[in-house]
């Protein structure tokens, strides 16, 4: 696939399995990739935003989250979390409950709704991947998933070295 500023080989002004080649492949991979999940999200039987997906994902990570932890972990202002939550709540998938403890804190949990439809996408996405991963050549898949192992490998090197330079993350 080629990019907007040419070809593959164009861009890179090197060899092709460089990693400015090699970063030209990937970002046309991601975008093939964001598609099929997109395409796969949206054939659920309730329809969402990739973003009110993300926050229901980290709903499911980590439970009970209020809504300015939620609002930091996806980076976006509490005005707009506080929407994003009224319109889960009002789909069925989320529920605002007080906190046990701390009587002014509200936790935001999903509902069984709310799970059913993560696990319906998540079905729907890996069927997808699946039916792509199974048109590739044995070799390529393991090539593929060798070369993933790496790229989180060094990713999560980098995360550790930021941390270490910065302290702690959010």
């Amino acid at each position: 696939m080629t990019g907007l500023s040419g070809s593959r080989d164009e861009r890179s002004g090197g060899p092709r399995d460089g990693p400015v080649s090699l970063s030209s492949a990937l970002v046309d991979a991601v975008d093939l990739l964001t598609h099929l999940w997109s395409d796969a999200a949206q054939s659920a039987n309730l329809r969402l935003s990739p973003h009110q997906l993300r926050a229901l994902r980290i709903l499911e990570d980590e439970p009970g989250l209020n809504l300015t932890a939620l609002a930091v972990g996806m980076r976006i202002g509490l005005p707009t979390a506080s929407r994003l939550c009224d319109r889960l709540e009002a789909a069925g998938l989320l529920e605002r409950v007080l906190h046990p403890h701390k009587r002014r804190e509200v936790r935001l949990l999903l509902t069984r709704q709310g799970h059913r439809l993560l696990d319906e996408v998540a079905v729907r996405r890996a069927r997808a991947l699946a039916i792509v991963l199974g048109a590739m050549e044995p070799a390529e898949r393991e090539a593929l998933g060798q070369g993933l192992q790496g790229f989180l490998a060094a990713q999560a090197a980098q995360d550790r070295g930021a941390r270490g330079r910065h302290g702690p993350g959010p």
